[in-house]
Order: structure tokens, then C-alpha cells, then sequence
């Protein structure tokens, strides 16, 4: 199976190592670098044209993936993401996860991602991927990256645990989820009503055994302040 190596604490590079024969998908433009044993071709993925055409409908991600296989012997390269942050690579077998949008980086053979169906509240509110989300199955590695730093969490039996959901990017599906606000004591439209002044109107309430990786920095926040401090013109700055 093919090695995933994350290099560097600083918006590392995914270091992949294959054998001769092996191969791995990664997300379009992520090659940074390869050996000249590997070669390079355009793929619609694992599931083919209809299951990239879902996957596209499920996230951020493009319609067509980079298939790297080591044809000519054995070849190490390097992967980046196309925003600054982390990595972490998930095992996946026994364990399956929902990745949310624009999360994925690669997978080693074996694994697949395919786009499936969550139900309308989850879709509507939950800003996990729409009507579609993502979901791996198989066994092998699965690479994603993360806006910011990555952290790991365990949640436990009784203990649900409320998250926003844009700092979300990949989650057990072992977990229950659903949409909820932080003050659900006051039931949803209370909460709506509290929850508008304090910046976190709709969050995700993740309950059951799982885990769940999380990302320190929240895409929508970035672009918010830049609009709100970056000049315009005929403002004198």
C-alpha cells in the first residue's frame, strides 16, 4: 500500500512513497512533484464519470482527479493542498468518515469516495456539502486538508458536543448529527433570535462514539474581514 508521509509543520506537503505497480488519486493540481518513474493521467476517479459528476455536486472539489501510478518501478512525490493549513490522513476499514467540502487531498487503492444523499435539514442548514455529501468506503488511506491547524476529537457516549460547522472537515459516520443553534434550551426559533448577536447562528450537534477533525481557521470569517478591511478604491487607503 502506498506510504502517506505529512512533511513540515507549516502548510506541509503530503509525501506519498509507491511500489512499483501501485497508484493513488489525488485531488486535480495538487502534484507538486513526482519521480520520473510515476506517471501522471486525468481521471474521473474510481467510480467513473457519473460518480465524479456526484462527488462534484457533494463539495468544492473538481470533476476530474490526478491518477499517479508508479508504471516505469518504485517513485516518491510530493502533494500540496490549495489553501494553507494542515493535513491528517485518516485509515479508513473499520472506520468511515463524511468529508466535508473541499477536504479531500488523495487515497491510496482501495478506498473510494462517493457522494451520498443527507437529509433536507442537514442539507439546507448544516453547510456540510448540500443535498449530497461525501463519504469514503473501502480499506486504505485517506488524505485531507484542513483550513489552519487539525485537531482530533473524540466524542463519547452522553457527551454530544456542539461545533461550528465551517471549522468541520471529516467526521465518523458513526456519529449522529444535526442542525441546532447553541442556546437549543430556547427552543430553535429562540435560539436563532439569542444566537444572531453572538455571531453563531446555526452550529452542528454531533452525538454517539466517533470522531471528528476539526480546522482552526474558518474559510467564510477570512473572507468576511478581508472584505471588511482590505481598501477600495476612492476610500484613500
Amino acid at each position: 500500500m502506498a506510504e502517506f508521509t505529512i512533511t513540515g509543520e507549516i502548510d506541509p506537503f503530503l509525501h506519498v512513497s509507491l511500489r512499483s505497480g501501485e497508484s493513488i488519486l489525488a485531488e486535480s493540481n495538487a502534484m507538486v512533484m513526482m519521480e520520473e518513474t510515476l506517471t501522471l493521467d486525468g481521471t474521473f476517479g474510481n467510480r467513473g464519470i457519473m460518480g465524479s459528476l456526484m462527488r462534484r455536486l457533494a463539495n468544492e472539489e473538481t470533476i476530474f482527479q490526478q491518477k499517479i501510478t508508479a508504471r516505469n518501478g518504485p517513485g516518491d512525490l510530493l502533494l500540496a493542498a490549495p489553501f494553507p493549513g494542515g493535513m491528517h490522513v485518516l485509515e479508513v476499514g473499520p472506520r468511515q468518515y463524511y468529508l466535508a467540502d473541499g477536504a479531500f487531498l488523495a487515497s491510496s487503492e482501495g478506498v473510494a469516495v462517493k457522494a451520498v444523499m443527507q437529509n433536507l435539514g442537514n442539507a439546507l442548514f448544516g453547510g456540510t456539502g448540500g443535498f449530497f455529501i461525501q463519504q469514503t468506503e473501502g480499506h486504505g488511506k485517506v488524505a485531507v486538508a484542513a483550513f489552519g491547524s487539525v485537531f482530533l476529537l473524540d466524542v463519547k457516549p452522553g457527551q454530544p458536543l456542539t461545533i461550528d460547522n465551517e471549522h468541520i472537515v471529516a467526521w465518523e459516520t458513526t456519529l449522529d448529527y444535526e442542525v441546532a443553534t447553541p442556546n437549543s434550551s430556547r427552543g430553535f426559533l429562540g435560539g436563532l433570535i439569542s444566537s444572531a448577536t453572538s455571531g453563531e447562528v446555526l452550529v452542528l450537534r454531533f452525538s454517539g462514539q466517533g470522531q471528528i477533525l476539526l480546522a482552526s481557521r474558518n474559510k467564510k470569517s477570512l473572507l468576511a474581514w478581508l472584505v471588511e478591511n482590505l481598501p477600495t478604491p476612492g476610500n484613500g487607503s
